[in-house]
C-alpha cells in the first residue's frame, strides 16, 4: 500500500480519490492541498484526508510515497520538478504540460531523481480500447488507411469566468486540453507518431472566452491520415474509428466496439464497465512498488504534448505544423 498526497481537490481530484479510497489495497490518499481550502474541508474530513496548508507541506512529508497532481495545467512543469526533487513518485492528470519543452524539462527532473511519473490517460485502461488497439496493430484490419475520432462534452457551458479552465491560457484550442488530449494519446498508441497537423479552433456560443469547436486533420509518420474533432458545448460523445483495407472497427462510448470486415456483416461487442480511474491509479501503485511498468511511456507523453502544442499553433496560424 502506498500513501499519496493529492494537490487539487476540485471535481476531478475527488473523482480520483473516490475511485480508490477504502476500495484499493494498493493506494490510498492520506493528505491533500487545494487552492480554496474551505471548499474541501468537509470532503477531506469524510475521506480521512489531512488537509494541508500548501503543496510544500506535501513534499516535506516523509510519510507520503507519492504525489497526485490534479492541478491547473500551467502549474504542472514546476510541480513535477519539485515533486521529483523531493523524491516523490508522481501521478499527474492530463495534459502533462502545454508545451513540449516543458514536458521534456519535467521528465528530465524525474529521470535525474529516479522517480516514476505516470499520466492519467484513463481510456488506455478500457477493455474495448485494448481490443481496438490489438485489431489495429495485429493486422486484423489489414493495411490501415485512415482514422477518425471525436470527443465532445457540454462542460464548457458550466464554466464561469472564475473557473481556472475558463481562459485561453489554460484551455488553448478549447476542448483539446480537457478532452482531445485523451484521443491524441489513444491514436498514438494505435498508430505511432503523428507527423503533421492542420487545425481550426473557434469560439461560437460559450459565455467564457474559450473555443467551443476544434478540429484538425493529421498525417502519421506511417503515411496514414486522420481527422479529429472536439466540441466543448454539446452533449458527450466519444468515438474512434480505424479503417483498414480488410475491415473497420469503431469504438463508440466506452463499452461498445463495432466491427465490419470486408465481405462479412457488422458485429457489435459490449464490454463490461471498468473503473478506469481506479485501474490507472493501481497501475501507478504497482509501478511504484516494483511491479509492471506503467503502460504509457515518457516518449508517448512528450509526443502527445507536442501534438497538442502543434494543434494550438496551427489553429492560431492557419498553417500546417510539422512535428
Amino acid at each position: 500500500m502506498i500513501n499519496a498526497g493529492i494537490a487539487g481537490l476540485g471535481r476531478w481530484g475527488r473523482v480520483l480519490i473516490d475511485s480508490v479510497q477504502g476500495k484499493s489495497d494498493l493506494i490510498r490518499v492520506t493528505a491533500g492541498c487545494t487552492g480554496r481550502r474551505h471548499l474541501a474541508a468537509d470532503y477531506c474530513k469524510d475521506q480521512g484526508i489531512d488537509l494541508r496548508e500548501s503543496f510544500e507541506d506535501l513534499l516535506n512529508d516523509a510519510s507520503l510515497d507519492a504525489i497526485i497532481l490534479a492541478t491547473p495545467h500551467g502549474q504542472h512543469r514546476e510541480q513535477v520538478i519539485a515533486a521529483a526533487q523531493a523524491g516523490k513518485q508522481i501521478f499527474i492528470e492530463k495534459p502533462f504540460t502545454l508545451t513540449k519543452s516543458d514536458a521534456e524539462d519535467a521528465l528530465a527532473a524525474c529521470e535525474t531523481a529516479g522517480v516514476i511519473c505516470a499520466i492519467g490517460h484513463n481510456r488506455r485502461f478500457l477493455p474495448s480500447m485494448a481490443r481496438l488497439r490489438d485489431m489495429t496493430t495485429s493486422g486484423e484490419l489489414g493495411n490501415i488507411l485512415h482514422v477518425e475520432g471525436q470527443f465532445h462534452a457540454e462542460g464548457g457551458h458550466n464554466y464561469t469566468d472564475a473557473h481556472w479552465r475558463a481562459s485561453d491560457a489554460e484551455s488553448p484550442a478549447g476542448g483539446m486540453t480537457g478532452l482531445g488530449i485523451h484521443s491524441i494519446d489513444a491514436l498514438i498508441s494505435f498508430m505511432g507518431p503523428i507527423q503533421e497537423v492542420t487545425a481550426v479552433s473557434e469560439h461560437r456560443v460559450l459565455s467564457v472566452p474559450i473555443d467551443d469547436i476544434t478540429f484538425f486533420t493529421m498525417r502519421f509518420e506511417s503515411g496514414v491520415t486522420g481527422y479529429y474533432s472536439t466540441c466543448f458545448a454539446t452533449p458527450r460523445d466519444w468515438r474512434i474509428q480505424v479503417l483498414g483495407d480488410t475491415g473497420w472497427a469503431e469504438m463508440r462510448g466506452h463499452e461498445k466496439l463495432t466491427t465490419f470486415m470486408r465481405g462479412g456483416t457488422e458485429n457489435e461487442t459490449t464490454f463490461e464497465t471498468t473503473d478506469i480511474e481506479r485501474a490507472e491509479l493501481e497501475a501507478f501503485a504497482k509501478a511504484c512498488t516494483g511491479g509492471d511498468a506503467y503502460p504509457i511511456s515518457w516518449s508517448d507523453i512528450i509526443h502527445a504534448t507536442a501534438v497538442l502544442e502543434a494543434v494550438v499553433n496551427s489553429a492560431k496560424s492557419g498553417e500546417t505544423i510539422k512535428l
